[in-house]
């Protein structure tokens, strides 16, 4: 298993073609585009506003962010979406009564920007997480 940053606006294509043909689960971690809307506060920066995934909630009668988790279901990725709300943790279960169709899918992948929201791994060091973990 590999856990990166994935959701409609970071869709790391290659990245998850190199894990299906080394048989690697994609983890998505900031499945939502939190990332993108925690940090910057940016709407046009999260996916859950992103009009495609507001027409495609509307279709379905589900929340935006039902519809981001299920385009990873439907992807066969391993989504860990954050919540310690009961009523989002309940919401967040509620995506398998439906599946998108492969023009929904392709057109929440046309999303992608190929952008980061968060910290680059390739730059990650003990002087980026200068902290000390206790035994």
């Amino acid at each position: 298993m590999n856990q990166v940053e994935l959701h409609p606006f970071f869709i790391q294509r290659e990245l998850r073609e190199a894990h299906k043909r080394l048989g690697i689960v994609t983890q998505s971690w900031s499945p939502l585009g939190g990332v993108n809307v925690y940090r910057h506060k940016d709407r046009a920066k999260n996916p859950l506003e992103a009009p495609v995934v507001l027409e495609i909630a509307r279709k379905y009668r589900k929340t935006p962010a039902q519809v981001v988790l299920r385009w990873h279901i439907d992807h066969r990725l391993s989504a860990i979406p954050k919540s310690v709300r009961p009523e989002r943790i309940q919401e967040n279960i509620g995506i398998f009564d439906f599946e998108l169709t492969k023009d929904e899918v392709a057109a929440i992948d046309a999303l992608d920007t190929g952008v980061r929201g968060g910290p680059d791994p390739d730059n990650i060091d003990t002087k980026s997480f200068n902290f000390t973990i206790p035994e």
